[in-house]
């Protein structure tokens, strides 16, 4: 259920009267719930959980004082919005899902992150166990996330040892005919080639998956008993297999356990320096440290680090499993209620502490002063982009630092699958989540300047016709509106555009935004061409009005436009490598009526690969199970560009 006001005037707009908050609120009920508060301009300005609405919402309309911040948002506010729910804790649910999505001005929000690594286990006949990272959309069982990248390797390279599971990708498992390196070193039973029974492959990834759980303890059991079984059946090979796997889990038992202890568990600490935050995670898991891994959520201005370190819990495990025990360095509101909420999720008791003691109590004073020193880090570089952001300012001329940077560059090999690519930058970096890449097409091979005119023309066409392109400039009350760095947004303009490219780059980029309507300076376009002997510090920065700057190598401001360009080059050679990759290795079998997966892995394996195939005859072809004389022909034909004579010619002879 939901219900929505805008105060006895009836709908917000600017000229409407004040939100009354007070009546609003009689009007609510006790149950639990989420409310909205609502802009006059319809953005969402706070988001927020209640056990009783009408208690909650009131208490923001009340005679008590409250923070400068609070006061502020309520003085914006044109309406409210609420939703009812069954219970708390699908209010809490519903909080984080909203938070999410309306990215509200005034909650402290965690930047969404799908980098998180996690190791899988594929849901397949023979399943596949490898690092994964980004949407978890492949089948299968993701055990983590883990904090970072060097804990997932080292977890697999335990596993491949001990339960000898595949990990190459299905299009090398389904084409190889015979085992790889990996199987010759102990590493892998080559199930591709069926040296390994299904059934006992099966046990190998029930094992893995055990070991995954942390229930390390059961598996060392089973195996046990396994072994004493194998041996009383007089089976000692397999006996002796089993007992070297036993000892390598009982290593490892050794090494993980922490303090004599096992722990399943996630150390949370906060350090803030006026609003910037920094919460530092510290995971254990079956007794292992995996690391730390700090995050740095925006606050948008709230200084308290218990409603910080509160708003990190909530949303960061509203997408990721919770451990058994959850350790903060300080208290938050609303544990009993987080504690229900990641119970009923987990399907078991999730518990959250503060003001430990003993071992924890040593984890968290190791979390906070992590926490001090990343925050301390981050501050740091953020100083040193200003600084380049003001000495590129006066380099430019500019009334005020540009508050977002695109540049364009164009990468191919002799005209061969041509990229062009645009990165984003704002006053705190990269802004990956905005980049883009435009695969070129319709062009003469080579031609660089139809190249960067297609890609600025697809770039600002969105721009035009997505909506009322705006830079990001001042808001009315003269302060400038940090960027919107968690979704791309194509009808927002940068402030600068720079060209990697000499004058011709420049003047292609000057007409496509004349052409749109947008010469009317709200753009500033630099090229940044070369230098002598294309030395880095000696670019070139070719100005609108025909000047030619030369700032030098140690110019801050021009550091920052190295430092852009080579972002824009890499990513577009990168966007160019796959695709040239990608034209180069997709098999022309698959666009031949008639050859579905089996048949083109029954091809590839008969000949060893698209290369033998591509050397051998239509009569050979012909040979293979399940491939007629007609198709044969139609498939040399293809290999060889023949299409059109392939149904009426006869068979080739063999080469």
């Amino acid at each position: 259920m939901t219900a929505a006001a805008t105060g006895p005037g009836g709908s917000a707009t600017p000229e409407a009267a004040p939100f009354d908050g007070k009546a609003f609120a009689r009007g609510l009920s006790t149950a639990p719930g989420v409310y909205r508060m609502i802009a006059a301009d319809g953005s969402a300005l706070y988001v927020g959980k209640a056990g009783a609405l009408k208690k909650r919402v009131a208490s923001y309309f009340s005679n008590v004082p409250k923070p400068a911040r609070t006061m502020t948002m309520l003085a914006q506010v044109a309406r409210m919005e609420v939703t009812v729910t069954r219970t708390e804790g699908e209010a809490l649910l519903l909080e984080n899902q909203l938070i999410k999505s309306l990215k509200p001005r005034y909650n402290v929000l965690l930047r969404d992150d799908k980098s998180y690594p996690y190791v899988l286990v594929t849901q397949e006949p023979w399943p596949r166990l490898a690092l994964h990272r980004g949407p978890r959309n492949v089948p299968g069982r993701y055990f983590g996330p883990y904090p970072g990248v060097t804990a997932v390797r080292e977890t697999l390279n335990m596993m491949h040892k001990l339960f000898q599971l595949r990990s190459c990708e299905d299009s090398v498992f389904r084409n190889r005919s015979r085992p790889c390196l990996q199987h010759q070193i102990g590493r892998c039973t080559a199930p591709c080639v069926g040296l390994v029974p299904a059934r006992e492959y099966a046990d190998a990834v029930r094992r893995a998956t055990l070991f995954l759980e942390g229930r390390s303890d059961d598996l060392a059991r089973e195996l046990g008993e396994a072994m004493e079984g194998a041996s009383e059946r007089l089976d000692f090979e397999e006996a002796a297999r089993l007992r070297d796997l036993l000892t390598g889990v009982r290593s490892l038992q050794a090494r993980q356990y922490v303090d004599g202890s096992a722990a399943e568990l996630d150390v949370l600490a906060v350090a803030m320096q006026g609003t910037q935050a920094c919460v530092l995670l510290l995971a254990f898991r079956d007794g292992r440290n995996l690391g730390t891994r700090a995050f740095f959520p925006k606050t948008n201005g709230s200084d308290s680090p218990a409603e910080v370190l509160a708003a990190f819990v909530s949303q960061y495990y509203a997408e990721q499993p919770p451990p058994r025990e959850i350790v903060l360095d300080r208290g938050i509101e609303d544990i009993p209620l987080l504690e229900e909420a990641f119970s009923a999720a987990a399907g078991r008791k999730v518990q959250l502490r503060h003001s430990v003691r003993g071992e924890r109590a040593g984890y968290v004073d190791l979390a906070r002063r992590n926490a001090e020193l990343s925050l301390a880090t981050e501050l740091g570089s953020q100083a040193a982009q200003q600084a380049r952001l003001e000495s590129l300012r006066t380099l430019l001329g500019l009334d005020a630092a540009p508050t977002r940077i695109e540049c364009f560059d164009i990468s191919h090999t002799m005209g061969e699958a041509t990229v062009a690519s645009c990165v984003v930058f704002d006053a705190e970096g990269a802004v990956r989540s905005q980049y883009r890449r435009y695969n070129i097409a319709g062009i003469e091979p080579g031609d660089d300047y139809a190249a960067m005119q297609q890609a600025l023309q697809r770039r600002f066409r969105r721009a035009v016709e997505g909506g009322e392109a705006s830079p990001q400039g001042p808001a009315p009350g003269g302060e400038r509106p940090a960027p919107a760095r968690e979704a791309r947004n194509d009808a927002v303009l940068p402030d600068l555009l720079l060209i990697d490219g000499g004058a011709g780059q420049v003047a292609q980029a000057r007409a496509v935004l004349a052409g749109y309507g947008l010469d009317d300076g709200r753009i500033l376009v630099v090229g940044v061409a070369k230098g002598e002997e294309r030395r880095a510090g000696h670019e070139r920065l070719l100005l609108p009005d025909g000047r030619e700057l030369r700032p030098g190598i140690d110019s801050p401001g021009l550091q920052l436009i190295q430092q852009v360009r080579d972002e824009a080059h890499r990513f577009a050679i990168t966007g160019h490598r796959g695709r040239r990759q990608k034209a180069r290795s997709i098999s022309r079998l698959e666009d031949i009526p008639g050859i579905g997966p089996r048949r083109r892995a029954s091809l590839l394996k008969h000949f060893g690969g698209l290369g033998g195939l591509k050397a051998a005859g239509a009569e050979e072809i012909a040979k293979v199970e399940g491939v007629s004389e007609a198709l044969a022909s139609r498939i040399y034909a293809t290999l060889h560009g023949l299409q059109d004579a392939a149904p009426a010619g006869p068979i080739p002879p063999s080469k």
